[in-house]
């Protein structure tokens, strides 16, 4: 199941609207799991419930695809390595490969 915050990002980019979770939604948990202490997105009405875990599947493609992402920026060659590269046939092949590995053992 994803997180609140996720389905609540997609319930608000689908209305073409953005989120800012510092100033126009707070969320809050005490204990018995996570919920919208706060909402202030004109021109969007609160979510209920129903709604938002209609969006879990498209909220698990997204955090999904954002672990991705991570996994990859971890992994990828560094700024030095790539800089280097740029010089060196060898490095530069060697980074070539390494990035084609990232992928694969990351895909999309």
């Amino acid at each position: 199941m994803a997180q609140l915050s996720t389905k609540i990002k997609t319930y608000v980019e689908a209305a073409g609207k953005t989120v800012d979770f510092t100033s126009n939604v707070s969320l809050q948990d005490d204990g018995n799991g996570s919920y919208i202490k706060e909402w202030n997105i004109n021109g969007l009405a609160k979510p209920t419930e129903a709604q938002l875990n209609a969006l879990d599947a498209q909220a698990n493609a997204l955090e999904a695809s954002n672990q991705v992402i991570a996994n990859r920026q971890a992994e990828y060659p560094s700024i030095e390595e790539l800089v280097v590269a740029l010089y060196d046939t060898e490095d530069k092949l060697a980074i070539e490969n390494k990035r084609k590995a990232v992928k694969d053992k990351y895909p999309k």
